[in-house]
């Protein structure tokens, strides 16, 4: 058959890195569940799962990505093993386990074949487009559809994404558009006392954030607020900076050399009436500021090395973004948040300063605050779904 052509010729191509896996910790007692992300990124909706499965369902979750993944609770981190039959073999006779979840489309052809042969229930979820290990250059006919046809369930993110499943060779019957799963919250905490009394002392003042900014951003973001005040005369910025290190250079630049009128939060100082620029002391409190900043322009976008912290995490309480053309590891975030206009892109300092003053009318950083928290809380469903097919396929004996 065509396709056994592809994989016999999949396999037997060049050895190009040394064999990875081999030596892991011992596998756990009891019923586990496989997921395996190609990216952080695609990750997110796979650990908010894994979550529900071991706390609700006490099962344990063996995790494999190519990237660093945050510690979670009863999660067992691992590289995922070569794509190559005797590893795959040896992986598969180490940790059994019953179903192996995919995510967003990455296929390991010699895995896939080996949990197929025996028995181990595939599933796809966040799917938007099939593909074989980008590493692995080459075409090996019949490859890709006999690697889709083991799939039991293709749950894709709409319907483009279901076409590319079909035509590449999942079974009709198995795919599905059911959108994006749910992630893990983004809503960060903060003392509900201290937001009272610092939204009581802003009042009805203007607030912006810039949130995670480097020191190369640091002009271009001064520039923004410059031009923005024209608009709004009581405008407040409330710069985090990447670099914690950096708040108190910042500050006595600002104050010393440009004449802003600065508080500093790490010396006990208030963003008075009268103070334009409040230094916050990091990142530690990003939750506050969130909630107190209707707009929030994510650092490290516009002239940084990509984007330092997670856009859904102002999505999730409510403040309009901003953000420029360096997305960094949140590209598909960024994406999903402007397929949605849910958020604002920016080329230039220039742009940030115009975008800046147009959403200083409260209705329109209304109505991107409330597109964007509409994208970082959708999903729950989906998750409700996989959850629901895990549990129909391990409900049997063990």
């Amino acid at each position: 058959m065509v396709h056994s052509l592809g994989l016999t010729l999949y396999n037997l191509r060049p050895r190009r890195d040394p064999a990875s896996g081999g030596v892991w910790p011992e596998r756990p007692s009891g019923r586990l569940i496989w997921m395996h992300a190609p990216s952080a990124e695609a990750a997110r909706g796979l650990l908010e799962l894994a979550a529900r499965l071991i706390e609700e369902d006490r099962l344990t979750v063996l995790f494999t990505c190519a990237e660093v993944l945050p510690a979670r609770k009863g999660l067992v981190r691992l590289l995922p093993p070569d794509d190559r039959p005797a590893e795959a073999r040896a992986f598969l006779d180490h940790w059994r386990p019953e179903i192996a979840i995919f995510s967003d489309g990455e296929l390991r052809p010699a895995v896939l074949h080996e949990a197929a042969e025996r028995g181990v229930q595939l599933m796809m979820v966040d799917g938007r487009a099939p593909y074989v290990l980008k590493d692995r250059n080459g075409w090996y006919p019949g490859l890709m559809r006999s690697a889709l046809q083991g799939f039991a369930h293709v749950l894709t993110l709409d319907e483009a994404s279901a076409r590319a499943f079909r035509k590449g060779g999942a079974a009709l019957s198995a795919v599905g558009v059911t959108g994006r799963m749910e992630e893990n919250s983004a809503a960060l905490p903060c003392l509900e006392a201290e937001r009272a009394a610092l939204a009581k002392l802003l009042a009805t003042r203007p607030v912006w954030l810039a949130v995670g900014l480097p020191e190369a951003e640091e002009t271009a973001v001064i520039a923004a607020h410059r031009a923005a005040q024209s608009l709004a005369h009581r405008l407040l910025l409330i710069i985090a900076p990447e670099d914690p290190a950096r708040a108190g250079a910042l500050a006595r630049r600002l104050a010393d050399d440009e004449g802003w009128i600065v508080a500093e939060r790490s010396e006990d100082q208030e963003p008075e009436a009268d103070a334009e620029v409040f230094v916050a002391d990091g990142m530690a409190e990003l939750g506050l500021w969130y909630r107190l900043a209707p707009i929030t322009f994510m650092g490290g976008s516009l002239a940084g090395q990509g984007c330092v912290r997670n856009p859904m995490e102002p999505a999730a309480l409510g403040s309009a973004i901003l953000y420029g053309p360096r997305p960094g590891v949140f590209g598909g975030t960024f994406g999903r948040l402007g397929a949605a206009r849910a958020a604002r892109a920016v080329g230039s300092a220039t742009d940030l300063g115009e975008a800046l003053s147009d959403l200083l009318s409260p209705d329109r950083a209304a109505r991107l605050a409330q597109s964007a928290w509409m994208v970082a809380s959708d999903g729950a469903d989906v998750t409700e779904r996989v959850i629901a097919l895990v549990r129909e396929a391990v409900k049997g004996e063990p």
